[in-house]
This record gives C-alpha cells, sequence and structure tokens, in this order.
C-alpha cells in the first residue's frame, strides 16, 4: 500500500501528468490543477531519445506515441555541401524493445498525456492553482484560486521552469540564465527521404530534422548570439532563411520557401538551464522536472528526465514504508542522472558556440547516450 492516499499535482504538464497517472496505478487518489484553460503545451516539434519512449511504453503511451509521431533508430551526420559524414548510433533503451528515438509535434504529445491522464482517474481542474500552501506534520493544506480548499498528503509541484512552488519554497535559488545560445524551430513537410534524424554540422550555427509524422518533420537550428534575440513574428522566416543560406546542400536549399508559410509554426528559445541542489522537497512538497532540473535541448532528454522523475517518485511512494523514505528513493535515483544530463548538455552547448573540440563534443554524447540507456 502506498504510503500517501491523497496527493494534488500542481501543473499539467509532461512530468506532473506522468507523476499523476503512476501515482493513479499505485491507488493513489490524485488531483491535478492546471493553470492554462486550455491546457494546451506550447512549441513545434520534439525529439525524445529511446530512453524517454521507455518512459512513455511504462506509463503505457508508447503506441500512441508511434501512431501520431515517428520513431527510428540512428542519427545522420552532414556537411552544410550535403556530403554524409558519419551516423550516431542510438542504442536501444535497458530493458524495452522501443526504438533509440523519435519525434512529434509538442502539442500531439499533449494531448496523448492529456487523454491518459484523464483516462487514469485522476480529477482534472483546468484554469486553476493554488492560493496557498499550509503545511502540518501529517497534510498540507491548499486553497485554490476558485475559492475551494482541500488536504492532501503529499503535493507534488510540476509548475514549470518558472516555478512559484520554487519561488516560494526555495527562495534562494535564482531564476535560470541565458547561457548565449538559442534554438529556432519550425515545422516543414517531410521529403520522403527524410526517415530518421538528420543533423548539418559546420561552425557555430547547427542545422538538423527529425520527423515528426508521416507528413511533417520539424526543423531545429542553434545560434550563439550574445545577447537574448528578440524578434517579432513576421521576422522570423527571413531570419531563419538567412540562417539556412550558407548550407549548399539541395535539402536545405529546397526547405528555405517552406519557412515563408504560415504553417510554418516558426519559434524562438532563449537557451537556459536549472538544477537545484537536493533535496528537492520541502515538508510534504516535492518539486520535480523543470521546476528543479531544466536542461537545454542537446541530449533531447529535457522532457524526458522530467517523465521519469515522475515514474521514479510514484514507484517511490508505492513501495516505501514511509514519506520519508520515498523521498530517499527518489532523490538517490534521479540527482545524478538530472545532473549529467543538464551539465553535459551545456558542455555541449558551449563547445557548438565556441566551434570547439569536435572529439570531446563526440566523446560527451556518446558517453552520455550510454549513460542514458540504463535503466532509471
Amino acid at each position: 500500500m502506498a504510503v500517501v492516499k491523497r496527493v494534488l499535482t500542481i501543473g499539467g504538464g509532461f512530468s506532473g501528468m506522468a507523476a499523476s497517472i503512476q501515482m493513479r496505478k499505485a491507488g493513489i487518489s490524485v488531483d491535478l490543477v492546471e493553470i492554462d484553460p486550455n491546457w494546451r503545451p506550447e512549441g513545434a516539434g520534439i525529439t525524445v531519445s529511446g530512453p524517454t519512449l521507455r518512459a512513455l511504453d511504462t506509463i503505457g503511451v508508447y503506441g500512441e506515441f508511434a501512431k501520431r509521431g515517428f520513431t527510428a533508430d540512428g542519427v545522420d551526420l552532414f556537411t552544410p555541401t550535403g556530403h554524409k559524414i558519419g551516423e550516431i548510433p542510438t542504442p536501444k533503451a535497458a530493458g524495452s524493445d522501443v526504438p533509440g528515438g523519435g519525434g512529434i509535434m509538442r502539442p500531439e504529445l499533449g494531448r496523448i498525456l492529456a487523454d491518459a491522464t484523464r483516462a487514469s482517474g485522476v480529477s482534472v481542474r483546468v484554469g486553476c492553482s493554488y492560493e496557498r500552501l499550509e503545511q502540518a506534520d501529517d497534510h498540507v493544506t491548499v486553497t485554490f484560486t476558485d475559492g475551494t480548499a482541500a488536504k492532501y498528503d503529499l503535493v507534488v509541484a510540476a509548475d514549470g521552469v518558472h516555478s512559484r512552488t520554487r519561488e516560494l519554497l526555495f527562495p534562494e535559488v535564482k531564476p535560470p540564465q541565458y547561457l548565449g545560445q538559442g534554438v529556432w524551430r519550425a515545422v516543414l513537410p517531410r521529403p520522403s527521404d527524410i526517415v530518421r534524424p538528420r543533423m548539418w554540422l559546420g561552425g557555430p550555427v547547427k542545422i538538423g530534422v527529425n520527423p515528426v509524422s508521416q507528413s511533417h518533420m520539424y526543423m531545429f537550428i542553434t545560434e550563439a548570439r550574445a545577447e537574448k534575440l528578440q524578434v517579432d513574428a513576421a521576422s522570423r522566416p527571413q531570419l531563419v532563411a538567412d540562417l539556412i543560406a550558407p548550407f549548399a546542400d539541395p535539402v536545405l536549399a529546397a526547405r528555405r520557401s517552406d519557412l515563408f508559410a504560415p504553417d510554418a509554426a516558426i519559434d524562438y528559445r532563449p537557451l537556459s538551464n536549472l538544477l537545484v541542489p537536493p533535496p528537492w522537497n520541502r515538508g510534504r512538497v516535492i518539486l520535480i522536472g523543470d521546476t528543479v532540473a531544466a536542461t537545454t535541448p542537446h541530449l533531447a532528454s529535457g522532457a524526458g528526465i522530467g517523465i521519469e522523475s515522475g515514474i521514479v517518485l510514484a514507484e517511490g511512494l508505492a513501495r516505501a514504508s514511509t514519506l520519508q523514505e520515498a523521498f530517499d528513493s527518489f532523490h538517490r535515483r534521479r540527482w545524478d542522472r538530472c545532473r549529467m544530463v543538464i551539465e553535459n548538455s551545456e558542455r555541449l552547448g558551449r563547445i557548438e558556440m565556441e566551434n570547439g573540440d569536435k572529439a570531446e563534443h563526440a566523446r560527451i554524447m556518446r558517453e552520455s547516450v550510454a549513460a542514458l540507456t540504463q535503466p532509471i
């Protein structure tokens, strides 16, 4: 029997939904509040690693991912002129038969997990958050923005990288800082010969594409900039087209006109990260996902480590004999793995920005991928 009976999850992102679904499997009653009244994940495509697919399989949604996204093994590497220079293998995650990686539209993955959350029996309220958290020895009293209040054995805060809960309980933690690199993303029609991720390497600008469905792929471009870029939506297609222009590969050249289509949905994100020292709980409130461990996308594991944390937390609550034992197990299983992803991703970005040592970049990628395939 789980060490808690009733839990509140704050935030309906990937990590909050994963935790909620898995806690329901353990027989725990779960309420989830999500401040967005439309419960609508933002963003274009998302690349996921094999270990993330393993986590989705554990939750029970891999089949829907495979149906509505795209899966493949390996990554192809090209020069800017279109000469293939190698491949990055994506070994299967231990204990799983899922492919080595995949891609999907971020809102589509959000819908898959939202449907699974509701189907699991989680009580979901959208357009709602909390006003106050009042802790006692054996419960947390939560006052909500809709005027109601309730008592919980545990509160799981998964309210994102700009978490209000982190500001409240961890006031000493500074907000994420810009790292000097940004990423562009665009949704484009998929040529029939793009059947797995492909990257073009050649200087401080890196371009990649990844299929996200049978008909579409998304393009990602990392670019070094000393200051955060502020750009209006109307200017984005030309800026991205200019970044592609020096790459002579006909596959990329043919994509430039696609950028000006309204459904290209181009966005730009300045990159930052966050790693809060453990423990990630204050009393009976525990933080997971981007609230305490937010990474840059260089290892395609940002969503993955958050989803894994939701799974591991639920497993600890189901198996432990005390709440503190569950917390200790959670931190023991998550800290080193999350720290590795965040620190190695930042180092990969630094090497790219500085046009640094390619051998070091390859070594970090290889070692990180090997570590991530291990059981969580």
